[in-house]
């Protein structure tokens, strides 16, 4: 709940003061917000509860059988709890601000559909890699899982928002009443996490 409070807190809040504030964080500047947070997170809860802030690693998790099926609900609950505190918090500090860092489209909904689809599957490769358990991150996952979202911010962010994450979308979309295309964020990400665990399973060695 904390880990992805702080994300869409320092995220999205760095969408919101990038707009109020005439483009001074700037496009490079909301990247590497993102990809700071993640990693600080990672470092900071993931020996605790593996720094899930993404509904969609969980479910990742799950299938490469990393990951209890009992704990998907209680955990999809605390990211939706952090997710929708931080966007209200965001919309009381910020009540002029329409899309409080809403993800959309700025070309056809197919092309960030696709998009997302990628972008999630190799930051999902990424995880399963560096990660040495769904409850523990090795020492340089933060470093390279950070790296990875700020990459695919800084060069897919003007075209899709590079999302990545169902619940990032979907908390400041309805908390700002911006739920269209909605669709794109909430099932690509999670095809695309899926997608990489079956990569994933192809390609490690068979013990």
């Amino acid at each position: 709940m904390i880990g992805t409070f702080a994300l869409v807190f320092c995220g999205t809040g760095a969408i919101i003061i990038d707009q109020e504030t005439g483009g001074v964080i700037t496009h490079v500047g909301i990247a590497v917000t993102f990809g700071l947070i993640v990693a600080a997170m990672i470092y900071t809860v993931g020996d605790i509860s593996g720094a899930h802030l993404n509904p969609a690693v969980t479910i990742a998790f799950w299938i490469a059988k990393k990951f209890p099926a009992k704990e998907i609900v209680p955990y999809m609950i605390s990211q939706a709890f952090g997710a929708f505190s931080a966007s209200l918090i965001l919309k009381f500090l910020f009540p002029a601000n329409q899309m409080l860092g809403s993800t959309l489209p700025s070309g056809l909904p197919m092309q960030s559909f696709v998009l997302e689809l990628i972008l999630t599957f190799i930051l999902m490769f990424v995880i399963i890699h560096v990660a040495t358990g769904s409850k523990e991150q090795g020492m340089f996952a933060g470093l390279a899982i950070g790296s990875v979202v700020l990459l695919e911010a800084m060069f897919a962010g003007p075209v899709c928002g590079a999302s990545m994450n169902p619940i990032r979308s979907l908390a400041p979309a309805l908390v700002s009443g911006h739920s269209e295309y909605l669709w794109v964020y909430l099932t690509a990400p999670l095809l695309g996490a899926i997608l990489a665990i079956f990569a994933w399973q192809i390609l490690r060695p068979k013990r």
